[in-house]
């Protein structure tokens, strides 16, 4: 009875924990039973439950360290050249005398033909001490509580010749081993982030133990140092990409902050399988001027009109300016087609990513990116972060209703298919509207405005005043500091931001209070290719690691 009651607070003092495990190999700087002993009391004072030590002599030292329960192992090499944990009597009686709350031995397949199980017994039988086996299976774990341990630990998962293969933690084989055992489970082995330890209880683990990831600081500043290099390579690596409109289809072939070998033509509009076709192309003959260039693409990235989900790689919604768009799995396809990682990404949502590293986004936490021309698009960056949404369809501010229905007067119709959106007063049609019929495209407004023209200065007026009550409701929701604009009608335009900056004040409250500024993109016509090469960089990251 004695036992059951001192086993079952023990436990319940590790329920839920992070135990650390306090090691290291013989020729790191920290290996002597000091350094950790002092690991030990920092863990401990970081909020860790539990230590976990080698050696009756580092068990020792942590006892007199700290007063939590510890796991004492002992490492032992064997004549085959390879380590067994606990492999004999005398080190678990000694590990149990040093102050051990908890002894763990190995029971592997290969331990147990070493005896491993008739030593569980004996350890059970003759030292008032619980018992955690450390397994790599499912199997060994039952034969083990079969043999009487209190707890059982994946610590050698992944590091075994059946489990090898294994390199990275899987919570679903903690998940395995809850539901086949009565005892409880301890996560351990390749738990290298808070998020993995959150897995593993939330899959049931007792506890979970967590080393290397905490106590070992040259692997963990190898580890920094090693993503660094990642980061570098990768930002210098050369990738395609590609800019998709309704209008255009515009490419290039980025090498670091370079943007080469550019090029446009239109974008067919008859049907998803000729657009696929379109753009599989396009992406091959980039490819290969890439390769014939002795710098070989590395990844490819797709800027597309249409909201998409970045994860899945289709295309969520797609107006009908891309007849069949909707649902598309253009990553599949993409990456079937020419064996290179490939990401997706919308194209104003590309537009603000290069404004945020190329452009007048960098520095700036809060910025709003508009893309004005045959449609008008955006993407916003808030605390710093890509504004996505719940659904993958968040900053449709062509969308915004601004126009009104009443007995007198029907608001204007989208393509969409709603009425009185913001694109419907701000579009280049709209643009040419405004000018009574005067003038055929929204360049030639823009010229005549800038030649002094009235009407067409006037048309500039009232698209701007539009604009304006538009931009006013992304500013009460958002708070942006810059607002940038790109697309046709905004590149060369100081006439449509001098009536911008002055007109957006009169439409939202505390104007005075903030620091908010109109400004053209620097990046014109292929932002949105340097958008889609940052994307494709970051899927090349993801894939590295």
């Amino acid at each position: 009875m004695g036992r059951i009651l001192k086993l079952s607070g023990l436990l319940q003092s590790l329920a839920g924990g992070l135990i650390v495990s306090c090691q290291a190999p013989d020729a790191d700087p920290f290996r002597d039973a000091v350094s950790m002993a002092r690991f030990a009391q920092a863990a401990v004072r970081g909020g860790a439950v539990g230590i976990r030590a080698n050696s009756a002599r580092d068990v020792a030292a942590v006892r007199r360290a700290v007063n939590v329960p510890i796991i004492g192992i002992q490492k032992r090499g064997q004549v085959d050249g390879k380590v067994l944990i606990t492999p004999s009597f005398e080190d678990a009686r000694d590990l149990a005398d040093a102050g051990a709350s908890i002894v763990a031995v190995e029971c592997t397949v290969r331990a147990q033909r070493s005896g491993a199980l008739g030593l569980v017994r004996r350890i059970r039988a003759e030292l008032a001490v619980p018992v955690m086996a450390d397994i790599a299976t499912v199997e060994e774990a039952i034969a083990a509580e079969e043999a009487g341990v209190e707890l059982v630990a994946s610590t050698m998962r992944g590091y075994t010749e059946e489990t090898e293969h294994l390199r990275v933690f899987d919570p679903g084989f903690i998940a395995a081993l809850v539901a086949r055992l009565q005892i409880p489970v301890l996560a351990e082995g390749r738990v290298d982030t808070p998020q993995q330890a959150a897995e593993a209880l939330r899959a049931g683990a007792y506890a979970v133990i967590v080393g290397t990831a905490i106590t070992r600081p040259e692997v963990i500043t190898k580890r920094f140092a090693a993503a660094l290099e990642g980061t570098n390579r990768v930002a210098e690596a050369t990738v395609i990409g590609i800019d998709l409109g309704g209008t255009n289809t515009k490419t290039g072939i980025l090498t670091g902050r370079t943007l080469v070998s550019q090029s446009a033509v239109p974008t067919p509009a008859i049907g998803r399988d000729a657009l696929l076709k379109h753009l599989i192309d396009i992406a091959s003959r980039k490819v290969e001027e890439a390769r014939q260039a002795g710098n070989p693409a590395k990844a490819i990235g797709i800027a597309t009109a249409g909201w998409v989900d970045p994860v899945s790689g289709r295309i969520v919604y797609a107006t009908d300016n891309l007849p069949g768009w909707t649902g598309t799995p253009l990553v599949r396809e993409f990456e079937a087609a020419l064996e290179l990682p490939v990401a997706i990404e919308n194209d104003v949502y590309s537009l603000a990513i290069a404004e945020r590293h190329f452009g007048a986004g960098r520095g700036v936490a809060d910025f709003v990116c508009l893309a004005l021309g045959t449609g008008v698009g955006g993407g916003c960056y808030s605390g710093g972060r890509l504004v996505r949404g719940a659904h993958s369809l968040a900053s449709a501010i062509g969308h915004i209703a601004i126009g009104h229905i009443d007995m007198n007067q029907m608001a204007e119709p989208c393509n969409c298919g709603l009425r009185g959106c913001l694109e419907s007063y701000t579009s280049a049609a709209a643009l040419v509207r405004y000018a009574q019929g005067e003038y055929s495209s929204a360049e030639e407004v823009i010229r005549a405005a800038r030649a002094g023209e009235g009407t067409a200065q006037h048309a500039l007026r009232k698209y701007a005043e539009y604009l304006a009550i538009g931009m006013a409701s992304i500013v009460q929701l958002l708070d942006p500091e810059v607002f940038i604009l790109a697309g046709g009608i905004a590149q060369g335009n100081d006439i449509l931001l001098d009536n911008l900056n002055e007109l957006l004040p009169r439409f939202i409250m505390a104007a005075k209070m903030r620091r908010l500024r109109v400004c053209a993109s620097q990046l014109e016509y292929y932002g949105g290719v340097y958008g889609a090469g940052i994307v494709a960089r970051e899927k090349l990251r993801q894939c590295h690691h």
